[in-house]
């Protein structure tokens, strides 16, 4: 293919990444740039080049040992709820920007220590970038010059260049816009997850077509590959030599996916909430497995395709779509492989420049200067000393990478970079769980583990690599055979990668916890190793959990904050402190709290130690003995319980507050109720009694009076006094249900007779009023055990209410019987007037009225539902009315089918 065509599709994906992360800046509270789900696909920048391209080439050269490099990252996520979890609280609370911040921030902002961190990141991020800028070279070499039988004799391609400056600009871009580093940088995330889902669905494209397309599925690569390969030896350990190898490698993993830069960056800085946590623990492994699911496969179908032609195994998955004239699926894992690239070039220099900047540059270049300054120019120049750095460090994997031999594998390149990082494990580690480490100790310790490292495993390579000079590696120094630096003391069952990681840990662990303990840490290391251990406490804490003693004014200190940070963000800050604790404006003298909140403000521009030094330039401090340390913490920790129970005691006492006047104001509404259900009750007793009294004594002076009207006058005493006594009653069916006086009488019998015949009860007034009521069920015999009396009552009232609210001739009224779950399920639905949602929490209870009647005067006792609930839950059911109805009502009755249980 053109190299001008492969450059235009670089260029319009280069700008289309461009076009997503600066959409994500502008739109930062957008749900699709805050998901959880972005959290976890950035985490996936541990999937760069080397697994694109090197998991193939490794599975191709030793089978399945590649598996190991991911089973450790597979088997450190489910304990990110525990680990991660204390990395993360520690690191938000002190604005931790990266990860020499975090371990200089654990021995008291120690700035060597941050500088000595920097410098190991450095050494091992730089020749990781080299090898992604290998990766882009080949492939494009590849895809452009598809007619070659080898990749050997690749040479420089100034295309490379220009890819890797243009990475440069995007990085300097977005990852600057903010002076505080410990602020998400939600473009690049996005653009990173965005690329996550590329890489992964390119690599399984290849997968699938190597797999189901080249070959006849799983099993014929097998059957060929079992009579072409030694699948022996590719699909075993190896024994316990491998056996030890395999564990080796995967604790090399485990412990990279906590501390490689780019790592610690998505998975610390970019945090912002618990549920990324609980997605990222299986939406990452589960990451991980897709994209090995179809490695050996594309390497077992290369080596039979492709293994006699000396091309590298790494490439593979480009290789064999070429190799058969599927030049857009070449595009698209070239695309894939290119996207791996760009989101771990960018997110490492992203945090190494960060680390430069606030770790080596500034405390040991600048920090005077900026002390002189005004905020704009600080600012300024702190943007530009990380601008020129990841210029630089680009460069230098540029130039590094023009060092390489081509035939170097990217696995054994990547490596050294997992190996050195590995470096800073001891100190990381234990520090957050022992509190004696000190920074002599974890400085001794890093120091020796990085010689080893360099002398078992880097130089040797070099020596092979870049010089061809493998004397070093077969004979050792000076031809001493015990010192050979691949066989340390005679220990020859490892590999150099295992081999080196072992006896660098080793030593490097054994001289933390030797030095550490037998040369104590000052003051500030003992204050911030008891709150790393105690980080629950600390958290709870806050600016108390701070030890701190001497002498500062807050206003050199808040001018500080104002050259650093800026003076609008400096006032607010200052404002939510005093308002938190309850701090006077015009006190002067700074405490112990005021100087850990300004330092921790201070940390997010310029890293923990140039923060330290900042504060320490404005402020006189004095040493404060490890007793005084633990003392005051533990005051502090008392002071924190005591605050923590009386905010207890008083959430409870505005609860009963809360209680009590919601029950006060039940009491109110039930006395108002009450006296509303005398007055009617006195109302609808006295209507009765007058009218029957009145056609009495008109019956009786009405001698003459035809027998028509006589007729009349008795039907209306005859009415009121049926009237009269339903009313009396109720009344007294109410009171006797109150009190527990009435017995259920239980019977299995039909439910369908039952409803029949209340239906049949209150027909003549649906007829009157050309109201329709049907009966709906799907079986004509349904039984239960209920009293069947008290059930008449129940269905009766509800059916009575419901044509009491529905419209003439245009009323209906459905009562639906059905059974569910052993439940006696009885509906009634009517298309009237429905009930306001202010009467819903109220129309079972006693003496209460509907206020939306079709009568101007609100017709019954206000009692009959009250009956109707108490004769439900006697027979252990439950009646409510359904809410949010847009027209009419629905009373729902459920009983059990053998109430009595």
């Amino acid at each position: 293919m053109s190299n001008w065509f492969i450059l235009a599709i670089i260029l319009i994906y280069l700008g289309f990444l461009f076009v997503i992360a600066y959409w994500a800046e502008r739109n930062k509270q957008s749900k699709w740039v805050n998901s959880p789900y972005i959290y976890a696909l950035s985490l996936a920048v541990y999937c760069s080049a080397w697994t694109y391209y090197g998991s193939v080439g490794i599975a191709a050269r030793s089978g399945v040992e590649f598996l190991a490099i991911y089973l450790g990252p597979i088997i450190a996520a489910p304990l990110w709820v525990i680990v991660m979890r204390k990395i993360i609280q520690l690191s938000k609370l002190y604005n931790v920007s990266s990860i020499a911040d975090f371990i200089s921030l654990r021995y008291g902002n120690n700035r060597s220590i941050g500088a000595l961190v920097t410098i190991i990141c450095a050494i091992s991020v730089i020749p990781y970038i080299s090898l992604q800028l290998k990766a882009i070279s080949e492939t494009f070499q590849i895809i452009t010059s598809a007619d070659q039988t080898s990749t050997e004799g690749f040479i420089f391609s100034d295309s490379t260049f220009y890819i890797a400056f243009i990475l440069a600009v995007f990085a300097s871009f977005f990852g600057t816009l903010s002076l505080d580093a410990s602020k998400r940088r939600k473009g690049i995330m996005f653009s990173v997850a965005f690329e996550s889902i590329l890489k992964l669905g390119f690599f399984l494209a290849v997968g699938i077509y190597v797999t189901f397309f080249a070959f006849d599925g799983t099993q014929d690569i097998y059957n060929q590959a079992n009579e072409q390969l030694d699948l022996a030896a590719l699909s075993s350990v190896g024994g316990i030599s491998g056996g030890l190898n395999w564990y080796f490698t995967i604790v090399l993993s485990f412990l990279a996916i906590f501390l490689l830069p780019r790592q610690f960056q998505v998975s610390v800085v970019e945090f912002s909430e618990r549920t990324q946590l609980k997605k990222a623990i299986w939406v990452f492994p589960l990451y991980l497995l897709l994209f090995n699911v179809f490695v050996i496969f594309i390497a077992w179908g290369g080596m039979i395709l492709l293994g006699n032609q000396n091309f590298n195994p790494d490439y593979y998955s480009l290789l064999i779509p070429l190799q058969n004239g599927q030049n857009w699926l070449a595009v698209l894992v070239f695309l894939g492989g290119f996207s791996a690239v760009i989101s771990m070039v960018v997110v490492s220099t992203l945090a190494l420049s960060t680390m430069l900047s606030n770790n080596l540059i500034i405390p040991y270049g600048f920090i005077k200067k900026f002390t002189k300054n005004q905020s704009v120019k600080n600012e300024k120049y702190i943007k530009n000393i990380r601008r020129v750095s990841i210029f630089s460090l680009i460069l230098l994997a540029y130039l590094l990478y023009s060092f390489f031999d081509p035939n170097v594998s990217l696995f054994a390149i990547g490596l050294i970079s997992f190996l050195i990082i590995a470096q800073l494990a001891p100190s990381f580690f234990l520090g957050m769980y022992w509190n004696r480490g000190s920074s002599l100790g974890a400085k001794t310790g890093m120091i020796a583990g990085l010689l080893i490292c360099v002398y078992t495993y880097v130089l040797p390579f070099f020596a092979t690599v870049i010089f061809n000079n493998p004397s070093f590696e077969d004979l050792g120094p000076w031809g001493i055979e015990t010192f050979k630096p691949y066989q340390l003391f005679g220990l020859d069952v490892l590999n150099p990668t295992t081999h080196a990681l072992f006896w660098s840990l080793l030593i490097n662990t054994f001289l933390y916890a030797a030095v550490s303990v037998s040369f104590k840490g000052n003051y500030r290391e003992r204050n911030y190793g008891e709150m790393f251990v105690n980080s629950e406490q600390v958290v709870a804490m806050k600016e108390t959990a701070f030890v701190w003693k001497g002498e500062a004014y807050v206003a050199d200190i808040q001018q500080l904050l104002i050259r650093f940070i800026g003076e609008h963000r400096a006032e607010k800050a200052l404002r939510i402190f005093r308002k938190r604790y309850h701090v006077n404006p015009d006190e002067k003298l700074a405490d112990a709290r005021f100087i850990n909140f300004a330092e921790r403000l201070l940390t997010g521009a310029v890293g923990s130690a140039s923060a330290k030094i900042l504060i320490g330039n404005v402020a006189k401090e004095k040493p404060v003995s490890l007793i005084e340390v633990l003392q005051i913490l533990e005051e502090n920790k008392e002071t924190i319980s005591s605050n923590k129970a009386l905010e207890a005691q008083s959430k409870k006492l505005m609860q009963l507050t809360d209680k009590l006047q919601l029950v006060n104001e039940e009491l109110q509404l039930q006395d108002q109720l009450k006296d509303d259900f005398l007055d009617t009750v006195a109302h609808e007793l006295k209507t009765p009694v007058t009218s029957i009294q009145a056609s009495s004594e008109v019956l009786a002076d009405g001698e003459d009076m035809p027998f028509a009207l006589r007729k009349q006058f008795i039907e209306n005493i005859l009415n009121d006094t049926e009237r009269l006594a339903i009313l009396i009653n109720d009344i007294l069916d109410l009171e006797k249900l109150a009190s527990g006086r009435v017995e259920i009488d239980f019977n299995v019998q039909n439910i369908v007779l039952t409803a029949q015949k209340a239906i049949k009860g209150v027909q003549n007034l649906a007829n009157k009023k050309q109201v329709t009521i049907e009966l709906k069920t799907k079986s004509d015999s349904i039984e239960a055990a209920y009293d069947h009396h008290k059930m008449m009552q129940v269905l009766t009232n509800l059916l009575s209410n419901a044509l009491k609210f529905v419209d003439e001739k245009v009323g209906e009224i459905q009562l639906d019987i059905s059974t569910q779950d052993g439940m006696l399920m009885l509906k009634l639905i009517d298309n009237g007037k429905g009930i306001p949602d202010e009467d819903l929490p109220h129309i079972f209870k006693k003496f209460y009225q509907s206020k939306n009647q079709n009568l101007k005067k609100q017709k019954g006792s206000g009692f009959g539902l009250a009956i109707c609930k108490k004769i439900v839950e006697l027979h252990n059911g439950n009646i409510y009315a359904e809410a949010n109805l847009t027209k009419g009502a629905c009373f729902i009755v459920e009983l059990p089918k053998n109430s009595k249980t």
